[in-house]
């Protein structure tokens, strides 16, 4: 048993035939859930992306288990094995190295097959590197998009980023410490040089430290110059410019071929992010004129 690491009190209630997909901590080991420790406990196989670091886990908390490698170079070969486990009632529990399995990790085509083939599967939540950056980024989280890793080359990364400027919502990227002055340099090019943005590093570790401020600053701070660790990188989804009355009634005179005056107010009220009834009164007004 690790040191400061008390013994889990297992729950020894008959777990289930199924595949469950379990959530491992991201750098704390304290970070484990209670259940996350019972299926490890009970599971007739544990499918780990990489076996030394699942042991290293399991050894912290006195648990042994049947390990096989599950990583995306070895799936082809691992997911009849598993599958065939599940067919004969096994428990399977899927782990990847840190965090949530299939959130930029492997598992995905496993899950899938399992569940096509009737078998049961359990989400057993977690840690999450995505979730973690959301939570203390301090960036909007009524709306957010997880785009993985940018692609490591800049022109394709550019093509990337393009593809993710008109989206209205904060993004979540995972970068390498390599690689991280160059996307951020990216990003400001792109999604904008005055744009909100934390960068998240070595989250729940030791070392965890956040960044903030607009894309440009952050591509020209040194300390992110191949930072050490992992890395979540947050965008703020950016300011709308405010609509002017030119752009108001221009909008106002198309609906009004088109539509009705208080339905043409809804529609260029949604459109420009205004109040409806302060649209309708301009239209109302522009109706009025001879």
């Amino acid at each position: 048993m690790a040191k400061g690491i008390p013994p889990p009190k297992l729950d020894d209630t008959p777990l289930a035939p199924g595949l469950y997909v379990v959530a491992t901590p991201i750098g704390n080991l304290r970070d484990i859930t209670l259940r996350a420790l019972d299926i490890l406990a009970a599971a007739d196989l544990v499918l780990a992306e990489d076996t030394r670091v699942a042991g290293k886990l399991l050894h912290a908390y006195g648990l042994s288990a049947k390990l096989e490698r599950y990583d995306e170079h070895g799936a082809e070969r691992s997911r009849p094995k598993a599958m065939a486990a599940l067919a004969e009632g096994k428990r399977v529990a899927l782990i990847s190295d840190a965090g949530t399995p299939l959130v930029s990790d492997p598992g995905y085509r496993l899950v899938s097959e399992a569940a096509a083939a009737g078998v049961s599967v359990f989400p057993i939540p977690g840690p999450s590197a995505l979730l973690a950056g959301l939570s203390a980024a301090g960036l909007p989280t009524d709306r957010f998009l997880f785009a993985g890793f940018p692609p490591p080359k800049s022109a394709a990364r550019r093509t990337f980023l393009e593809e993710l400027a008109p989206i209205r919502a904060t993004l979540v990227f995972f970068e390498g410490g390599s690689r991280l002055a160059a996307s951020l340099s990216d990003m400001a090019a792109v999604l904008g040089e005055t744009r909100d943005a934390v960068v998240c590093r070595e989250l729940t570790k030791l070392y965890e430290t956040l960044y903030r401020g607009p894309l440009a600053d952050l591509a020209a701070d040194p300390r992110l110059d191949a930072p050490k660790g992992e890395i979540v990188i947050l965008v703020g989804p950016g300011h709308e410019a405010e609509a002017t009355a030119d752009d108001i009634d221009t909008a106002l005179s198309d609906a009004l071929l088109r539509l009705r005056p208080a339905e043409a107010a809804a529609e260029v009220a949604k459109a420009l992010g205004l109040s409806r009834r302060e649209v309708y009164q301009r239209a109302m007004a522009m109706r009025a004129k001879p």
